[in-house]
């Protein structure tokens, strides 16, 4: 490695697996019925509104990128959830990262429905339009927004799965840095595991660092 890399290069990669092999007796395994396992995940709040009515927001952990070109995600709901019928009815939600100080909010909406409680004002956040939808309105107070527009929709069994087109991308200019890159990573971003929230960590590598020489 160059003198350049070792002073730009900050964090320690993680280095190449050894071919060391575990001896079948170190292997021990539990069987376990078919469940979702998948871990960790993003836990965001994906915000909504229809004309005439309050907006809302759904904490959600089934979500993803599903496509580049065109950026496409996915989001699944339950059909019995509030929000359904808005994100139907519309075919508009924003995807709102989340970061440490907004766990308590993400957490608290998605297990309060907004039939009951008015979510933004019990949890002191900013409804700010965007910049393409007509009624899913931004959380102000997330560090990235993707409003969305629903191009189908896929019911699954206890969810129904909404894919839908990223039309425009918000960030807070506060993350920017003095070279102009958008520092995405010092957010405190929050994800899901288990149960349980946790905040990034340690970074231990970048894309293609395994084959970089």
């Amino acid at each position: 490695m160059s003198e350049k890399m070792k002073k730009s290069d900050k964090v320690k990669m993680s280095s190449r697996p050894k071919n060391d092999r575990l001896n079948k007796s170190d292997i021990k395994k539990q069987t376990w019925r078919a469940g979702n396992m998948l871990y960790p995940v993003p836990a965001v709040m994906v915000s909504c509104a229809r004309k005439g009515e309050k907006p809302n927001i759904i904490t959600v952990a089934w979500t993803g990128t599903v496509c580049s070109n065109p950026p496409m995600v996915s989001i699944s709901v339950r059909p019995e959830r509030y929000s359904y019928s808005m994100i139907r009815e519309t075919g508009e939600f924003v995807i709102n990262l989340t970061t440490k100080e907004l766990t308590y909010a993400t957490d608290w909406c998605g297990v309060k429905s907004g039939r009951d409680v008015d979510k933004f004002k019990e949890m002191n956040l900013t409804a700010m339009p965007g910049e393409k939808l007509t009624y899913a309105p931004v959380i102000a107070e997330s560090p990235v927004n993707l409003e969305c527009r629903v191009q189908k929709e896929i019911p699954l069994g206890s969810h129904n799965m909404f894919l839908a087109k990223i039309e425009d991308v918000m960030i807070s200019e506060k993350y920017m840095n003095e070279n102009g890159k958008f520092e995405l990573n010092q957010t405190g971003l929050v994800t899901y595991s288990h149960g349980e929230y946790f905040v990034l960590g340690e970074k231990i590598g970048k894309f293609g660092y395994s084959v970089k020489k």
